[in-house]
């Protein structure tokens, strides 16, 4: 490995699964998620798009948080699955920095938008008659749009000031992708500096919307919290306390990874952490936002039922024709 460090550009992915019957295991389990997370997002994108009931501020977000996991997660599975199967662990040099790239484009759009979404039900239960003036469709775009703006910003600065660093002969990333903390660590030079700004934006994507979220979840559940209906109040438990899981999924180890000092980081911990807002959430997310919604359902219903009655009228036109 060290000769291959020394005469190349390319980067080593380490990988999180050993090659054995155990990683074998674990490997089947989030090729399973992962497929999971490719047909629930794309059924929530295709749901929302050819039923116009669910054409509405919080299914057009929720059309956009699919469409962002199902690219993040395609970013890093199916690199991480040739590893593991063809044991070619190597990147190159701009691949590394193209998969950095997506990921934290990705990543941190979701956080804005989980945020707007929870903006979003903030307002249709605390002041749900301000609720047509104050989400429109252009408030809307303007979320959506400022989310991938700023991603987008801060991960360009970011996969560049990264790579721009000289790094040492051996080129080995102890993870199963390109991250920026690991990366990091083969650097030759002292990256203290560089490791405060990681720590500023994270701040900035992570904890800033994190609050924001707490206080909108706060605010829903204090006006739940006064409704007359007993059985009113228990499902708006369980939508909140499902929807403030899956944000909790996501954004705390996310925080812990990159919010901690240098000294303080585990390779094999940030692997792990990096399973839930990788993997686990952009499964997770149709399941919790959408699949268990009743209008998300009955759009489900009647798109199948378009479908049978599209079947079985060409199966009659078919058969009338001969």
């Amino acid at each position: 490995m060290e000769s291959h460090n020394e005469t190349s550009t390319d980067f080593i992915l380490l990988g999180l699964l050993p090659p054995s019957r155990i990683g074998l295991f674990f490997f089947s389990i989030i090729i399973l998620l992962f497929i999971m997370a490719l047909a629930g997002n794309l059924c929530m994108i295709l749901l929302i798009l050819v039923d116009t009931h669910l054409h509405t501020p919080m299914y057009f977000l929720l059309s956009q948080l699919s469409l962002m996991d199902l690219n993040y997660i395609s970013t890093i599975v199916p690199k991480m699955a040739y590893n593991f199967l063809f044991g070619n662990k190597s990147i190159s040099f701009i691949g590394c920095g193209v998969q950095s790239f997506f990921f934290l484009t990705l990543a941190g759009a979701e956080a804005l938008l989980l945020a707007s979404m929870a903006y979003d039900r903030y307002v249709a239960i605390c002041f749900p008659l301000h609720y047509p003036v104050r989400m429109t469709k252009d408030m809307c775009v303007v979320m959506i749009t400022g989310s991938w703006i700023t991603a987008s910003i801060n991960s360009c600065v970011h996969t560049a000031y990264v790579l721009n660093f000289p790094y040492c002969l051996s080129r080995a990333i102890d993870h199963f992708f390109c991250d920026i903390t690991a990366i990091l660590t083969l650097a030759c030079v002292d990256t203290t500096i560089y490791e405060y700004t990681v720590f500023v934006s994270s701040t900035l994507f992570l904890v800033f919307p994190f609050i924001g979220i707490s206080f909108s979840y706060g605010r829903v559940l204090l006006a739940v919290y006064r409704m007359p209906s007993s059985q009113g109040r228990k499902k708006a438990y369980s939508t909140c306390s499902t929807h403030l899981t899956v944000v909790i999924f996501y954004y705390a180890p996310f925080a812990y990874n990159y919010l901690r000092p240098s000294y303080l980081r585990s390779p094999t911990e940030d692997k792990i952490l990096a399973i839930f807002y990788t993997v686990l959430t952009p499964m997770l997310n149709p399941v919790i936002y959408s699949l268990r919604n009743k209008e998300v359902m009955g759009a489900l219903r009647r798109v199948i039922q378009r479908f049978y009655y599209m079947k079985v009228w060409t199966r009659f036109l078919y058969q009338s024709s001969n």
